[in-house]
């Protein structure tokens, strides 16, 4: 039995690196608005993980965000620095897994900047709140799946896959490095 990329008669297998891999972090990332932040990373045993969205991403690729010190993600982050984010845009497309370390500070000026008057909710003190952390994700690797061209087309080529008997599939997938 083949498999479904073997079926393709697109390539649909692409490697990305640097600049266009920043680029599709930024892009795919955006899509979804937030991720599941996970921690805890063992092999052989559930992670630990909880929904998060980044304050920001700067050109480099590095996720920013605000979190409490005494929370259980910096208490695991102490532990073993080493972070997975979850992104999914959307139920067929912009899908992306990425693997980092996260450094944790109280950099006043950081927080200054990222600060949202909605965090009001987890730092009761505003932003002077001394609970307050930053944490700057520094992605190494990871994967992600999405379309070439867009959602329609993507759903147009399944619709005639489908009429036809045939895989024709809009999806591309690859492996990011930085």
């Amino acid at each position: 039995m083949d498999s479904i990329n073997t079926n393709q008669t697109e390539d649909n297998f692409k490697n990305i690196f640097g600049s266009e891999a920043i680029q599709k972090i930024k892009d795919l990332a955006s899509k979804s608005g937030g991720c599941f932040f996970c921690t805890d990373i063992e092999t052989g045993k559930p992670f630990a993980t909880r929904p998060m969205a980044p304050e920001r991403i700067d050109e480099e690729g590095n996720f920013w965000f605000l979190s409490a010190s005494d929370s259980h993600k910096n208490e695991e982050l102490k532990q073993d620095s080493h972070a997975q984010l979850l992104f999914q845009g959307s139920s067929y497309s912009d899908f992306m897994s990425l693997y980092g370390t996260v450094e944790i500070s109280k950099d006043r000026q950081k927080i200054e900047e990222l600060w949202d008057a909605q965090m009001k909710a987890w730092f009761t003190e505003g932003k002077d709140d001394p609970r307050i952390t930053v944490l700057q994700f520094k992605p190494t690797e990871g994967y992600y799946w999405d379309t070439k061209h867009n959602m329609a087309v993507a759903f147009a080529k399944r619709l005639i896959g489908a009429a036809i008997g045939k895989t024709i599939d809009d999806s591309i997938e690859g492996n990011i490095k930085l």
